[in-house]
């Protein structure tokens, strides 16, 4: 995996926690959801990246 795929992926991570935070402090379930989405996201393609990294090796 690159560097660069992983602090995407990272910083996507961190993007999701914060609006999940922020979601969970207004009551806004639509945001926090959000956050958890943006989370899941990034978790699964972090996931193919290591997949890949396996099968190169």
């Amino acid at each position: 995996m690159s560097a660069a795929d992983k602090a995407r992926n990272k910083l996507q991570n961190l993007g999701g926690k914060a609006k999940e935070a922020l979601g969970n402090a207004s009551g806004d379930a639509r945001y926090r959801d959000e956050g958890r989405g943006d989370q899941a996201k990034a978790n699964l393609k972090d996931a193919g990246e290591k997949i890949k990294d396996a099968f190169r090796k």
